[in-house]
């Protein structure tokens, strides 16, 4: 056997040992280069597909895409809040509106039926009150209205005036009695007084047409004729009434009475 054999055999031992630790050492070398260059979050790095994108970014990405999202949303909201709110006022209005037509409509129907019940009324009562006057009418004759009687405004009225009133109050007379005993009393003056004979010594002159006193004028005074002794009608009536009671007429006097 030769010297060195187990020297030899020795040394091929160690130099496939160093071998093997060298061809370790390179491959955690070339492990912990690669570890070095890929971030620790990152996936495993296949060889031929493309690298995953970070997880960073893709939060990020998410984040605003959800934001966007919400505010979207929140628009829309705002929107169809303020829809609805709009079409309520709406029908609110439409509704108002129609309630005031509504209104209006039958106010307007209450009118003409009231209108037509007055006019109904009014008719009706015409008619009753047309009737009742035919009725009337064919039960009394129709009055003739009859103009109040005038009289001139001197002797020859002022006789006849007194005249009707005598013959009202069942007072005899005539025109001619009278005419003839006033133109010898006083010569138709309705003022005349007699201020000398034994009257007028007395206090008591005769007065008017008839020339009677005062105190005969106010006894045998005719109702409805004036007091004053100087009207006319009022001292012809009075004069006639004395001399019916005295002498039964005035158509019977010829001289002073």
């Amino acid at each position: 056997m030769p010297k060195n054999f187990f020297t030899r055999a020795h040394s091929r031992a160690l130099t496939n040992q160093r071998k093997v630790a060298v061809a370790g050492i390179a491959a955690l070398g070339t492990a912990a280069l690669a570890l070095s260059a890929v971030p620790s979050s990152a996936d495993t790095v296949t060889t031929g597909a493309p690298a995953a994108a970070p997880q960073v970014a893709t939060g990020t990405v998410l984040h605003n895409v959800k934001g966007t999202v919400t505010d979207q949303l929140a628009a829309d909201t705002v929107k169809l809040d303020t829809f609805a709110s709009q079409k309520k006022a709406a029908d609110a209005a439409a509704a108002r509106q129609a309630a005031a037509k509504l209104a209006a409509q039958q106010a307007a129907q209450a009118a003409a039926k009231k209108a037509a019940a007055d006019a109904a009324a009014k008719k009706a009562a015409q008619q009753h009150a047309a009737q009742a006057a035919a009725g009337r009418s064919v039960v009394r004759p129709q009055m003739q209205t009859v103009a109040a009687k005038t009289y001139a405004n001197n002797l020859d009225g002022w006789i006849r005036q007194a005249l009707d009133i005598m013959k009202s109050k069942n007072i005899p007379g005539s025109y001619s009695g009278l005419h003839r005993n006033i133109m010898r009393e006083s010569s138709g003056n309705p003022l005349a007084i007699n201020n000398w004979d034994i009257n007028a010594i007395n206090g008591i002159p005769s007065k008017g047409l008839l020339q009677v006193i005062p105190p005969t004028f106010q006894a045998y005074h005719v109702a409805g004729t004036s007091w004053n002794i100087y009207d006319p009608v009022a001292n012809i009536t009075a004069a006639a009434n004395y001399a019916a009671h005295r002498y039964g007429s005035i158509d019977n006097v010829n001289s002073a009475y």
